[in-house]
């Protein structure tokens, strides 16, 4: 099976991560297929030897000690492969999920936020067998190709038998590897699309609850399950034509070496021992049971790994090294930038710039730009064209370091990642202390309700109840803790009561506020605060000013607010 460059470089990696464990493997698999190969020809002798009424005990305690080995060499052979799988599943999950958060929000445009679960866990693990299936695979060949030379060893005619039989079984091989690869990638890529579906409706529990369309989605996420059926009968089927082909040809090709054995036995030139021994290697030639099971495990390791690759193949944004300059107000430029979201220009030729030190309000309808822009304004997507500089240095041209210390974003969906609600506040700090967290969370009005919890600010996340607007008050504390040059702040006060929202506003746009601020603002007293606004209106910036000019002059800004808050704003 063909394997593109990513796929082959991952699994390659993969192997190098548990070289020596690997190594260990294939030792133990191999010295467990020469012990195999030894015990019959040990059988033999020893069977021989009885029949001659000659003293046997030696070969009987080889046999034993054989036996023994066997399992010993089983037990290792177990261990090895459990931990060699487990620790290649982690490799390839701290690589694909580094891959993933380098990607940023093009990941989950890509891929969906399921389909990228159902590979980063399903997908991962069923690679993860890769390296152990290579191993348990050079075994599995190792017993035929040992047999077939053991039967040489006895009588080249023996060997001559089997042989015949082989172009069968090659042929037997290649055309599962080929079948168990298409069918095999056609069930991964149906469970992709099922565990999409469920992430969608997981993530609006509580609008499907309030529709009453739990019946209707579940419906819809289980509508796949038909062609995921079909798809895991076909594999079954080419893994059961194969075995009853195996089954069809293995004995044959053994009747033929016994039978032939049976000949030269009454010629005199073999011994009743060399005649058991020949049938058991007989029997370890015509393994195909189990290079077919071996074969179709390291098939579908392959096709998840390649599912694996594809997420790799995504290009990540490149850092340069470059740092900002060290006294820069937070200056945001933005030269020509155009964004598309799929075949949609989303922002068109935007040219913007937001002196340092001061608050510009992004205002316009829904799907205007505003959260695209303001994703590209601290890299969290690139534009298509154009550039985007902060204190006059591009932002690709600085490091990963820098850049996301001079950037700090609060949503209006904050995720509260962290072990305690300190630790979700100072995310991303290099060198948090206690007294800069709660400084930050009596800026965001968070103190109070986060000292009311349990066990205050060590609480862990997952026991603390909050609200939406708690949660947002989190994520602007978490933000406020960031000191960066730069805030955006993507509606990050939606959920936030009037006088939360009044607080932490002054807090954020008056005069006490230090650097740049970048505000998606949906009410107007929000974008009354601001020095500037910016008013997007089909993916260009229609005009630039303050809030009381736009709304003196444009009919059409005004709107943006919806007639109750124009009668406000009069």
């Amino acid at each position: 099976m063909s394997m593109d460059p990513t796929t082959g470089g991952l699994l390659t990696a993969a192997s190098r991560h548990s070289g020596p464990r690997w190594a260990a493997l294939c030792l133990v698999s191999v010295a467990a297929t020469g012990a195999g190969l030894l015990l019959p020809a040990a059988l033999g002798r020893a069977l021989d030897l009885l029949l001659a009424h000659a003293p046997a005990t030696r070969w009987v305690l080889i046999c034993a000690t054989l036996v023994l080995l066997l399992t010993g060499l089983d037990a290792c052979e177990t261990v090895l492969a459990g931990t060699l799988d487990a620790r290649t599943t982690a490799f390839l999950r701290r690589r694909v999920t580094g891959h993933v958060l380098a990607l940023g929000p093009r990941a989950t445009l890509r891929f969906g936020p399921g389909d990228l679960v159902a590979r980063l866990v399903g997908n991962a693990a069923q690679a993860g067998t890769a390296p152990g299936a290579r191993a348990a695979l050079l075994a599995a060949l190792a017993g035929p190709v040992g047999g077939v030379v053991a039967l040489g060893v006895i009588d080249p005619w023996l060997a001559a038998a089997f042989l015949t039989g082989a172009p069968l079984l090659a042929l037997l091989l290649r055309s599962l590897a080929r079948d168990t690869s298409t069918c095999v990638a056609d069930y991964q890529r149906v469970q992709g699309r099922i565990a999409s579906a469920l992430a969608e409706a997981v993530g609006g529990t509580r609008t499907i609850r309030a529709a009453g369309t739990a019946d209707r989605e579940a419906e819809r996420i289980l509508r796949p399950l038909p062609e995921l059926s079909r798809a895991g009968r076909r594999m079954w089927r080419v893994q059961g034509r194969a075995a009853a082909r195996a089954v069809a040809v293995a004995p044959l090709l053994h009747l033929a070496v016994v039978a032939v054995a049976g000949m030269l036995l009454s010629r005199h030139r073999l011994s009743a021992g060399d005649v058991l021994a020949a049938s058991r290697y007989a029997v370890l030639a015509t393994g195909v049971g189990v290079l077919v099971g071996q074969l179709s495990g390291l098939v579908r390791a392959r096709t998840a790994a390649r599912r694996l690759g594809e997420v790799l193949a995504e290009p990540a944004p490149a850092h340069g090294d470059r740092s900002l300059p060290p006294d820069g107000p937070g200056h945001l430029e933005l030269r020509g930038v155009s964004a598309r979201r799929g075949a949609r220009t989303v922002l068109d030729g935007v040219d913007l710039v937001v002196p340092g030190g001061t608050t510009l309000a992004l205002v316009g309808r829904s799907g205007a730009g505003k959260s695209l822009l303001a994703a590209l304004a601290g890299r969290l997507t690139d534009p298509d064209t154009g550039e985007v500089l902060l204190d006059g240095v591009a932002l690709p041209a600085l490091s990963r370091a820098e850049l996301r210390a001079a950037v700090a974003y609060a949503f209006d969906r904050p995720a509260l990642l962290g072990t305690t609600v300190e630790d979700t506040i100072a995310l991303g700090l290099r060198c948090p202390s206690p007294a800069r967290v709660r400084e930050a969370a009596r800026t965001a009005c968070a103190d109070a309700f986060v000292r009311r919890l349990p066990d205050g600010y060590a609480t862990p996340v997952a026991d603390a109840p909050h609200s939406g607007g708690e949660a947002q008050r989190l994520g602007l504390a978490r933000a406020f803790a960031q000191r960066g040059r730069l805030l955006v702040l993507d509606d990050a006060l939606s959920s936030l009561d009037t006088v939360t929202e009044h607080q932490v506003t002054e807090a954020v746009l008056g005069r006490a506020a230090t650097g740049t601020r970048l505000v998606v603002a949906h009410r107007a007293a929000t974008a009354a605060r601001a020095d500037t606004v910016a008013w997007l209106d089909g993916g260009r910036v229609r005009a630039v000013g303050t809030h009381a000019q736009l709304w003196r002059r444009l009919p059409g800004y005004r709107a943006v607010f919806g007639a109750a808050e124009e009668e406000a704003g009069a």
